[in-house]
C-alpha cells in the first residue's frame, strides 16, 4: 500500500480544499470591491458575481462533504496531543458550518427582496418562498457579513496552526493536503 495513501488526504480532497480556500479569498475581495464602489449600479453587478461565487463554493462544500464519506480522511499524526485533535475537530466542523450556511443566508436574505441569483447566466435560482421583507434581508446580511468575517479569521488562525506544524513542529502536518512533502502518520 502507498504510505501516502495512509498519511496524505486524496488528490481530490486536496483540490476541492484549496479550491474553496482560493474561491473564499476571492469572495473576500468582491465582497470588499463591490463596498468600495460608489456607483450602486455597479456595486450590484459585482455583488452578482458575489452570488454566484457563493453558490459554486456551497456546491464545491457538498462535494467535499460527499467526497469525505466515500473516501475518508486519513488518521490524525499521532504526535498530536487530545487538544490538538479537539481543536481540529471544531475548526473543521465550523469551517464545513460556515461555508454551507452563509450562501444559504445570503439566498435568504435576496429572496427577502424577491431577488434570483444568477450563476453568470448559466443558470439561476429563484427567489425562496419567503415573504418580501427588505429589514429582514439586510439583517441577515449583516449576519452574513459577520461569519464572513468569522470564516476569515478562523481561516487565518488554520492558515498559522499549518505553519506552526510546518516549522516549529516540523511534524509533516501540512504535507498531508499537499501534493509534493512527506506527511507522517
Amino acid at each position: 500500500m502507498n504510505l501516502d495513501a495512509k498519511t496524505k488526504y486524496s488528490g481530490l480532497a486536496m483540490l476541492l480544499h484549496w479550491l474553496i480556500a482560493v474561491l473564499v479569498i476571492v469572495q473576500w475581495q468582491v465582497a470588499v470591491a463591490a463596498e468600495a464602489t460608489p456607483d450602486k449600479e455597479a456595486a450590484g453587478q459585482i455583488m452578482g458575481n458575489h452570488f454566484a461565487f457563493g453558490v459554486v463554493i456551497f456546491i464545491l462544500v457538498a462535494l467535499r462533504l460527499v467526497w469525505r464519506l466515500i473516501s475518508p480522511p486519513p488518521p490524525t499524526v499521532s504526535g498530536h496531543g487530545p487538544w490538538e485533535r479537539l481543536l481540529a475537530r471544531v475548526v473543521h466542523l465550523t469551517f464545513y458550518a460556515l461555508l454551507l450556511v452563509m450562501p444559504i443566508a445570503g439566498w435568504i436574505a435576496l429572496s427577502t427582496f424577491g431577488e434570483t441569483i444568477s450563476v453568470w447566466g448559466l443558470f439561476s435560482l429563484p427567489p425562496l418562498p419567503v415573504p418580501q421583507n427588505p429589514t429582514l434581508g439586510e439583517t441577515i446580511f449583516e449576519l452574513h457579513g459577520a461569519a464572513g468575517i468569522a470564516l476569515l479569521v478562523l481561516a487565518g488562525l488554520h492558515a498559522l496552526a499549518a505553519l506552526k506544524h510546518a516549522f516549529i513542529d516540523k511534524d509533516g502536518t501540512l504535507y498531508r493536503m499537499l501534493p509534493f512533502g512527506t506527511a507522517r502518520s
